[in-house]
């Protein structure tokens, strides 16, 4: 079984799944996403935020492939870049944090890890440009799609509730935590881009000492 992770492009933007390909729920603010989606340009509207904001900023989210097939991704970035998060009762995110607002795994390859590994991923990425944390609204209910992460799935993957809400909580995952498992998370990419059973996929190699990190969902 052949696995990859890669950063979200324009070359690639058309593998992300139906509906989100064409969602800009957290892109656009509610009075531009209506009149996108009454125009039926929210296709060319996904496309120009990813343009924007790989210009401006940089990587904003990662595609896992099993076997060529795109099986699940992760999108995040700055706050200033996804004008929705201003809605959420439970913002602002934090002045050091990216925010992570997708997070979906193909029901046909749930259960294999992508899901952790792919904020993993998202974790290296941005800590590797100076920032101390992702954070994220949850969703208790778990009834959006995939708009907005389930709290569950957050918490599964090592976020805590920094603020709590009977709906949209926010979670955040402290990357100075990150640290003490980077290598880690660099040896289970390697083996993503190998061939892999999933549950070796992501078993650290055995260490002389012990370090903290994060306790596995």
């Amino acid at each position: 079984m052949s696995r990859r992770v890669v950063n979200i492009t324009l070359d690639n933007i058309d593998d992300l799944p139906d509906p989100c390909r064409r969602c800009v729920f957290w892109e656009l603010d509610p009075v531009a996403r209506t009149r996108a989606e009454q125009a039926g340009g929210t296709g060319l509207e996904k496309e120009a935020w990813v343009s924007a904001t790989l210009l401006e900023w940089g990587s904003c989210g990662k595609i896992a492939y099993v076997d060529g097939v795109p099986a699940g991704y992760v999108i995040y970035a700055p706050p200033v870049h996804l004008p929705r998060s201003l809605a959420f009762p439970t913002s602002p995110i934090s002045a050091d944090a990216v925010l992570l607002t997708n997070a979906h795994v193909v029901a046909e390859f749930a259960g294999q890890g992508l899901g952790r590994v792919l904020v993993q991923a998202a974790a290296k990425d941005v800590l590797r440009r100076g920032v101390r944390a992702l954070e994220a609204f949850g969703d208790v209910k778990g009834d959006t799609a995939h708009c907005v992460v389930p709290a569950d799935y957050l918490l599964a993957v090592g976020f805590k509730t920094v603020r709590a809400h009977h709906r949209w909580p926010r979670l955040r995952l402290e990357l100075k935590n990150v640290l003490s498992w980077r290598e880690d998370v660099e040896v289970a990419l390697e083996r993503l881009l190998g061939s892999m059973t999933p549950e070796n996929a992501l078993r650290p190699n055995p260490r002389p000492t012990v370090r903290p990190g994060l306790a596995p969902a």
